[in-house]
């Protein structure tokens, strides 16, 4: 690593900081660039990934010739093949004149698609042909027309997820990421934060005569405890926000997080590079099985606490006919927003306590079915078991009552249970059921 030349680069294209990662991404950059082969840039999005193509272009062969950054998220799906590779004249309807695309009007130069993984399937196609034969064809004709023109493309998805989904093509993928740069997030970049912090702050006043704003040192701390979700575009928004509209200079840690800046602030993507070459997202997947297991869990508590509750009337009152409205609310304020509805009569006494609601469906605390908006029973404390059931027991009785109340059809049982046949029939086998 030529520590020379990269602080060359970085004094051209305005790069601060010194992280490693960050001159490695540099180092790389500067060492494809004479070559012709492809480049992919990982990165999350606001991170300064379109500085190193421009890093590339102007330090290779071609840095005579044309370069274009092309945002293909921002490319309208029904005219993005026109827009790359040009159209000939009554090809659809608004196409008034022949038009050349991107790849024609490039040719010998750089093209560096931003976003690359929100092209279409049917371009990746398009795409995968020019980067394998420098062939292609404008829309409504079928001349072959020939290019040469490098490409440096760009994404902030998870690649490898997107060819699971078959929204990206694997093979397409493998020719783009001949060589992979990774651009770290700035949560990652810990003392560049503050140097870029104070060149937008000098920027901004030199551009609006003013003087440049501060930091304390609790400010800088909390700058660096911060996870910049937005990473540089975010910083650069928050330095012109307080410059413009702070009437102090000197900027402190309260006035940090009266623009959104806080230590608990996780602003994490799930995406994570692994080495330079592989991208995989660290969020868990969505599971509805966990949800189910939380679910029979809560409504298990639940009639464990209206045991108790039913324990405490006695012990108290001796009798069910009126409690003074104080215990319940002490009641209500130990008990999670789930759990059993209060409501309280006109002189302090309580009503029989209603169905408690979850993810805005009603259910009878013994493991009953959603109530119906016009039915809603009551439910009676005496008639719920003393003992609360574990998980396994409330799918189990749920399961043999669902069964029940469809006939043995699994099918109406699994839709009525929100769960998957499949689940179902794992279960009914599982815990011996004839049905």
């Amino acid at each position: 690593m030529n520590e020379k030349i990269i602080q060359q680069v970085k004094q051209r294209y305005g790069i601060v900081g010194n992280y490693e990662g960050l001159n490695r991404s540099i180092d790389v950059a500067i060492q494809v660039a004479p070559t012709e082969l492809s480049v992919l840039i990982y990165g999350e999005s606001g991170v300064g990934k379109e500085v190193l193509p421009k890093v590339i272009h102007d330090n290779s062969a071609r840095k005579h010739n044309k370069y274009f950054a092309i945002n293909c998220g921002s490319l309208p799906e029904g005219t993005i093949d026109s827009e790359l590779f040009g159209h000939k004249k009554g090809a659809f309807t608004g196409a008034l004149d022949d038009r050349e695309g991107y790849f024609g009007v490039a040719n010998k130069g750089t093209l560096f698609l931003d976003e690359v993984g929100e092209l279409p399937l049917a371009t990746q196609a398009r795409l995968l042909r020019v980067l394998e034969t420098g062939e292609y064809i404008r829309v409504g004709e079928s001349e072959v027309r020939k290019t040469d023109v490098r490409i440096v493309a760009a994404t902030n998805v998870n690649m490898q997820k997107a060819i699971r989904e078959g929204k990206f093509r694997e093979d397409l993928y493998y020719r783009l990421n001949t060589i992979p740069i990774n651009m770290p997030p700035l949560r990652e970049r810990g003392k560049d934060i503050e140097l870029l912090f104070r060149k937008f702050a000098y920027d901004i006043s030199e551009k609006y005569r003013i003087e440049p704003v501060r930091l304390t040192d609790d400010a800088r701390e909390l700058l660096l405890r911060y996870k910049w979700p937005g990473n540089i575009r975010q910083l650069r928004n928050l330095v012109e926000q307080i410059s413009i509209i702070s009437q102090e200079r000197e900027i402190t840690s309260e006035m940090l997080r009266s623009y959104g800046v806080t230590d608990d602030s996780l602003g994490e993507t799930g995406l994570v590079l692994h080495g330079a070459n592989r991208m995989e997202h660290t969020a868990d997947t969505h599971s509805y099985e966990k949800e189910r297991d939380l679910l029979f869990q809560l409504l298990s508590s639940i009639g464990k606490e209206v045991k108790d509750l039913k324990e405490l009337v006695h012990s108290n009152m001796g009798t069910m006919q009126t409690v003074p409205a104080e215990s319940y609310r002490m009641y209500e304020e130990d008990t999670p927003n789930i759990g059993t509805s209060v409501q309280y009569g006109r002189q302090g006494s309580v009503q029989q306590p209603q169905p408690y609601i979850v993810n805005e469906q009603r259910y009878q605390p013994q493991g009953g079915m959603p109530y119906s908006d016009r039915h809603i029973q009551e439910v009676d404390i005496e008639a719920i078991e003393d003992t609360p059931m574990s998980n396994k027991e409330l799918m189990k009785k749920n399961i043999i009552e669902s069964l029940k109340r469809n006939n043995g059809n699994r099918k109406k049982t699994a839709k009525e249970l929100d769960i998957s046949e499949r689940t179902l029939y794992r279960k009914i086998r599982d815990y011996g059921l004839d049905f």
